[in-house]
């Protein structure tokens, strides 16, 4: 099979390592085979990341050189029956995972509501030249459905923040805030569109109309739209070692918190609570005694091995 697959910038080519956000919501069957298959076909062409399998579709962020990538991609839709897959490529300068991870789950996207198919009730795509306007717009509430940990390093001007912990506690948000959303257009958005497809097809069936979402996520707003032309402020949290990225996809500034898994700016590694390997603002002051103990055991170890020139993996936070 052959698979029809977006066009990348100049910069992300010029990277020697691919990096494929995907999903696809599609209904299917005899899962665990289909995840020794899915394995194995990536295990083959040394690739690496995770993907989810569920009944509802497929999901996960995969990375590799990008010849092998491709080839594994068509070979994935060929073995689960898929035409083709949402993509989003970005580059890496090294691999941004160490391990290959194929899981079976109950969704691909935990929100915990049965009987929800974006296949059937999604809201209207809009394209990222179009965004802008639509969200500019009075009538319009725009509305970030990422997690608190997400939004924290950036989201689109006047973005609604539900203040969530995880996707799960966005249908009660909704729920609580209906005379807000009555009479309005709702345009969602997500890191690759995943997220916003589903929270679109929940807020239909909740009885509201006008709802949108953007395609392909910030990402592809971030690699589309120029910078000078952007409503997006701050950067993008992404589900692996380069932690955030910024316009262009190009890698960001921001680390990762190896005790609470929360992300780490520039100000946060300059205040007196930050202790690299250990803890940081937003968990120094509610961290166990013995688990600070242990985690800076662990910073000691990885420095020797550091010193050693090999250090331990620390993956990053998976989205839920």
């Amino acid at each position: 099979m052959t698979l029809s697959t977006p066009s990348v910038s100049a910069e992300i080519a010029d990277l020697p390592i691919r990096v494929a956000a995907l999903y696809r919501f599609a209904a299917l069957s005899d899962l665990e085979p289909m995840r020794a298959d899915v394995l194995a076909i990536c295990r083959e062409h040394g690739i690496v990341g995770t993907l989810l399998l569920a009944r509802e579709g497929i999901n996960g962020t995969i990375a590799g050189l990008p010849d092998r990538l491709d080839t594994v991609l068509g070979a994935i839709c060929a073995r689960i029956g898929l035409t083709d897959l949402e993509l989003k490529f970005s580059g890496a300068p090294t691999m941004p995972f160490r391990r290959l991870k194929v899981k079976i789950k109950r969704e691909i996207v935990t929100m915990g509501v049965p009987d929800i198919d974006p296949t059937l009730s999604a809201g209207t795509y809009v394209a990222p030249g179009d965004w802008n306007a639509l969200i500019a717009d009075p009538d319009t509430i725009v509305i970030d459905t990422r997690n608190d940990y997400e939004v924290r390093l950036g989201t689109f001007a006047n973005a609604v923040d539900p203040v969530t912990t995880s996707f799960g506690e966005f249908p009660a948000w909704v729920e609580a805030h209906r005379d807000e959303l009555e009479g309005r257009k709702i345009a969602m958005f997500c890191t690759g569109g995943i997220r916003c497809e589903k929270a679109t097809a929940y807020v239909r069936g909740a009885g509201f109309d006008d709802v949108f979402h953007l395609k392909g996520g910030i990402l592809q707003y971030l690699e589309d739209v120029p910078a000078e032309n952007s409503l997006w402020q701050g950067e993008c949290f992404v589900f692996d070692e380069r932690v955030s990225v910024g316009h262009g996809l190009k890698p960001g500034s921001v680390m990762l918190c190896h005790a609470c898994r929360h992300s780490v700016t520039e100000a946060d590694r300059a205040s007196p609570l930050y202790q690299e390997g250990v803890c940081c603002p937003q968990c120094a002051e509610t961290q166990d005694p013995a688990d600070r103990a242990r985690f800076a055991e662990r910073q000691k170890q990885i420095e020797l091995a550091q010193s050693r020139g090999k250090a331990p993996h620390l993956g990053p936070r998976l989205a839920e």
